[in-house]
């Protein structure tokens, strides 16, 4: 999540309510995902966070200014909101094969689970009151995982059976990652979240520092993961795929490419991917050989119901 949000979302949290549709984008007729188009426009004042991709070849957007949840064919590039927003955000968004959404609300210190057809809300919990940022999520086997960015703790959704329970349960972290207060760039602490590559551990970027931290579940005992000097200022939205991490660090519109060992313990930055397109790109996700991000845009003159907003694919290297 982009460090400037807590001002301006409180200013134009009911920018969406004026949205408009988008322009359609060009159709291919192949079936090769890597003909798909590579700008999707999404409504006027939308203001995008968080995207996730499938079941199937579609995205789902979410709204930092209402809540509103924007789903897209990847195929044309075509779309529209599947669930309007209850007015808090919706920033960072998972999907899992049984068709649901999972919603991290920001300001609102909740989260919700959306039917991914429908966009009906299938369940919905506080996770915090008062100060608070609900800010990334993330599945494992057998729980959904949420950051809150203000204050040091995560908050786990338990999936016994896939079933959604009735509330969810706090893990206090303790250890290497330690909390900074402020505003702005000051107030952002842990933000993506992604597994360890062995599926042991959780994995928090913390934006303020760009320090990379290994979870323990159990626990909430954090480690600081060996980058041999490297870190990750600005981070934000993370994307696991085997042993290879890609996170986003939006304000320096770029992706850097991680190579970590199983564990989680340490890792090797490898590259690190610019396009013209970004625009202050939040989050990340796959699909075939594509990454997609979402630009937020963070402003020159600050969002308005007018501005547009688009999210890019990019080859996945």
């Amino acid at each position: 999540m982009r460090r400037q949000t807590l001002s301006a979302v409180l200013v134009f949290g009911l920018a969406a309510a004026t949205m408009s549709a988008p322009a359609q984008a060009s159709v291919s007729h192949r079936s090769d995902a890597a003909a798909y188009p590579t700008t999707i426009r999404l409504p006027n004042g939308f203001q995008p966070e968080g995207i996730a991709t499938g079941p199937g070849p579609f995205a789902y957007i979410g709204s930092m200014a209402d809540g509103s949840v924007y789903r897209a064919d990847l195929r044309t590039g075509r779309g529209a909101i599947v669930s309007r927003g209850p007015g808090t955000q919706a920033l960072g968004l998972k999907t899992d094969p049984r068709g649901r959404i999972f919603v991290a609300g920001g300001t609102g210190g909740d989260a919700r689970v959306l039917d991914t057809r429908t966009g009906r809300v299938l369940a919905s919990y506080q996770l915090a009151t008062g100060r608070t940022f609900i800010n990334d999520v993330i599945l494992t086997q057998g729980a959904a995982w949420f950051t809150d960015s203000t204050n040091p703790v995560l908050y786990k959704l338990p999936l016994h059976g896939g079933r959604l329970p009735s509330a969810a349960v706090q893990i206090p972290l303790t250890g290497d990652l330690v909390y900074h207060d402020g505003q702005d760039s000051a107030a952002f602490n842990a933000n993506g979240i992604v597994p360890t590559p062995d599926g042991h551990g959780l994995i928090v970027v913390q934006s303020n520092t760009g320090g990379l931290f290994r979870v323990d579940p159990v626990t909430g005992t954090t480690r600081r993961v060996n980058l041999h000097g490297e870190s990750l200022p600005e981070g934000d939205g993370l994307l696991l795929r085997g042993r290879t991490l890609f996170a986003v660090q939006n304000s320096l519109n770029t992706v850097a490419v991680l190579r970590l060992n199983a564990a989680g313990t340490e890792g090797h930055v490898i590259q690190r991917i610019k396009d013209p397109r970004f625009d202050l790109p939040t989050t990340i996700a796959a699909f075939g050989p594509r990454l997609y991000l979402s630009n937020i845009q963070f402003f020159a003159t600050g969002p308005t119901p007018q501005t547009s907003y688009y999210a890019v694919a990019i080859p996945r290297p």
